[in-house]
């Protein structure tokens, strides 16, 4: 079985130019994830509040929309607690890092 050279084509910047605006299309950066995240909490924590309101109104019956509201809104400030944790013991690492 004989084996063929590889036809390379050589990278121009033209290509690189095509591949580029699309790669770069779809990425969020840090800061837009990390906003939009703690926009969801902030949603989910209304969201629990607006619950206790209208149970407290008489506007709900089912107690357990409630309960679940208020878990979701607990867990994901447990999470978001957990991730900033995480984050500043990752920056207090790399700040006693010796140069």
């Amino acid at each position: 079985m004989r084996i063929e050279a590889l036809k390379l084509t050589p990278v121009n910047s033209n290509m690189v130019e095509k591949v580029t605006p699309q790669i770069e299309e779809g990425k969020k950066n840090f800061g837009e994830f990390l906003t939009e995240a703690l926009g969801e909490v902030n949603s989910l924590q209304q969201d629990a509040a607006k619950a206790s309101f209208d149970l407290a109104a008489g506007k709900l019956q089912d107690i357990s929309q409630v309960t679940i509201a208020a878990e979701k809104a607990t867990i994901a400030m447990q999470l978001t607690m957990q991730v900033r944790n995480k984050v500043v013991d990752a920056y207090q690492e790399i700040m006693r890092m010796q140069v």
